[in-house]
C-alpha cells in the first residue's frame, strides 16, 4: 500500500504521513515555527465571529 503524502502548509514540500515524521503535517521544525509565528501575529485567522469580545466586560470590577 502506498504511503499517503501531504504538502507542508508552510513551504509546500511533500511530507509522508507516517508515524516517524515528527513534525507532520510540516516538513521540519522551522516550517512549524514559521506557521506558529503567523498565527501568533494574527496573520492567519479562522473566519467567523469571535468567541470573546476584546472589549472590557463592565460586569466585573477592574483589578
Amino acid at each position: 500500500m502506498p504511503v499517503k503524502t501531504v504538502k507542508c502548509p508552510s513551504c509546500g514540500k511533500s511530507v509522508p504521513w507516517i508515524e516517524t515524521e515528527k513534525f507532520k503535517p510540516f516538513c521540519c521544525e522551522r516550517c512549524k515555527l514559521i506557521d506558529l509565528g503567523e498565527w501568533a501575529a494574527e496573520e492567519k485567522v479562522i473566519p467567523g465571529k469571535p468567541l470573546y469580545s476584546d472589549e472590557i466586560d463592565n460586569d466585573y470590577p477592574e483589578q
